[in-house]
């Protein structure tokens, strides 16, 4: 199928282009690696200004790309999509950290539940954006609701799990069994070392908090929260003296980052 680029280019088509890929908005570039080994497949050279990672401010550039008309105009189709929404992914990340402050760990899981085509990206786009991928960086066993349903009861699935004396167990509640306070306690006592509250329900965390401590064990655990969070809702949750916030689709459906692609130079060899 012929490229309907040749005809319109065909009386220039060696003129050499220049263009500038810019950000409309502040934030934080990851995928400078894929857009620059996608522009090398293309064939136009390129400058880039940044490193995975690096915050950019409105209208600051990602990077300088030259090239022939017809490289130019596949450019701008291919290259924005390289970096626009792992950008925008790390960028809710970086926000999510620093309304946390030092006081509050921010992880997400929802990485796991992408298309494998993107999931590796999106782990990337977490990481770089300071939040972490996993909810502890000790190997653990993860007792999920499925696994204390299968188990029929969160101490029997400790008891299962306590084979495992290398790894910390981490335990989801919900308050299916009994009341989520006790659910905690029961917890503590059979051996956990992150308590999970899933209900995204902060009178949910507040009672589990409130809890461990009259039983003097909070101590002897951490406490996670998650279930819907949004980014505005941090601040408030980091009070309750929770130590760990998993945030999933505040951050993995976050907004794409405006990034722009502007032709700026366009010789007149042709």
């Amino acid at each position: 199928m012929n490229d309907i680029r040749d005809s319109l280019f065909r009386d220039i088509p060696n003129r050499k282009v220049s263009a500038r890929i810019w950000s409309n908005e502040s934030g934080v570039v990851v995928g400078i690696r894929r857009m620059a080994q996608a522009a090398a497949k293309i064939g136009v050279s390129i400058d880039v200004k940044l490193r995975d990672g690096d915050e950019i401010p409105c209208r600051g550039t990602i990077a300088i790309v030259e090239g022939t008309p017809k490289q130019i105009s596949i450019a701008e189709d291919e290259l924005i999509g390289t970096i626009a929404k792992t950008s925008g992914v790390a960028t809710a990340a970086r926000n999510a950290v620093k309304l946390a402050g030092n006081r509050v760990k921010i992880v997400s899981g929802g990485w796991k539940k992408m298309p494998i085509q993107i999931k590796e990206e999106i782990r990337e786009a977490l990481r770089l954006g300071g939040v972490g991928i996993r909810i502890s960086e000790e190997p653990f066993v993860y007792l999920d609701k499925n696994y204390i349903r299968i188990f029929g009861g969160i101490s029997q699935a400790l008891r299962a799990a306590s084979q495992f004396d290398d790894r910390i167990k981490v335990v989801q509640i919900r308050g299916e069994t009994k009341t989520i306070s006790d659910e905690s306690i029961e917890a503590v006592d059979h051996g956990a070392t992150i308590i999970m509250v899933d209900t995204g329900e902060m009178k949910d965390l507040i009672a589990v908090i409130d809890s461990l401590r009259k039983a003097h064990v909070r101590d002897r655990v951490k406490v996670a929260f998650g279930g819907s969070i949004k980014l505005e809702e941090i601040p408030r949750l980091v009070e309750t003296g929770v130590d760990i916030l998993d945030i999933g689709r505040a951050l993995i459906d976050a907004p794409m980052l405006d990034i722009k692609f502007d032709v700026s130079v366009a010789s007149n060899e042709s």
